[in-house]
């Protein structure tokens, strides 16, 4: 084990996965989306960064090459959990999700079972992708419930004619409920439409590492 930058920046990500869930345990939203999303975004940017100056300052070690999909898939997992959460089960983002996490763990244990095969089931440039767009799906989807938490919030106690009159610019917009729903109006919609990219992607990216993947379960099935 090295503790070169580059390896610090990837355990750092690795655990900052779970400390987005634990923003939600001790801080109250929209407070705990706030610092999801930075906490998240943070780490998402480390694992650019970390590949980048591990290539530039040849700086790539066995550790940091096995930690660093590890720590990027504690990332999407635990956001994607703690998201499904707080979207009330929405199957707009139950079922994209479910797509991601089965495919990340069902590729995760193929690599387990090749063993020293493992190699061939590199990691490629759509792969790349595929996470990219996971993270930045993911951090709009916090943003998006930032702005819903502070509609909610902010719509409390007014009644439906109230609500009317300030969205049609009669009343006074003391507390900023239209910016609230159209910034979760743009991101929600944003979010969802990323997030059902990245099943895509995972979908292919999956199917991609099975097919690489098949010669050598033939090969297995027929030793044993």
């Amino acid at each position: 084990m090295i503790w070169n930058i580059p390896n610090i920046l990837t355990v750092m990500r690795l655990f900052a996965a779970p400390g987005v869930a634990v923003m939600f345990l001790y801080f109250n939203r929209p407070w705990a989306d706030w610092f999801a999303l930075l906490l998240f975004s943070a780490a998402a940017i480390t694992d650019f960064v970390d590949g980048y100056l591990a290539r530039a300052w040849a700086q790539e070690t066995k550790f940091g090459a096995m930690l660093d999909p590890i720590a990027d898939k504690a990332m999407v997992v635990i956001a994607l959990l703690v998201i499904t959460g707080f979207s009330g089960m929405n199957p707009l983002i139950l079922l994209p999700a479910t797509i991601i996490i089965f495919r990340e763990v069902f590729v995760s244990g193929l690599r387990e079972f090749l063993g020293a095969k493992a190699g061939l089931l590199k990691v490629t440039k759509l792969a790349k992708w595929k996470t990219t767009v996971q993270m930045v799906a993911i951090a709009v989807l916090f943003a998006s419930g930032m702005f819903e938490h502070s509609l909610v919030s902010g719509v409390a106690g007014m009644d439906a004619a109230l609500v009317d009159q300030i969205f049609a610019g009669e009343i006074e917009d003391d507390f900023n409920i239209v910016r609230a729903y159209w910034g979760e109006f743009v991101t929600w919609h944003a979010g969802v439409a990323l997030l059902w990219g990245a099943g895509l992607l995972t979908l292919i990216t999956g199917w991609d590492y099975f097919a690489k993947a098949r010669p050598f379960l033939k090969e297995n099935d027929d030793d044993a």
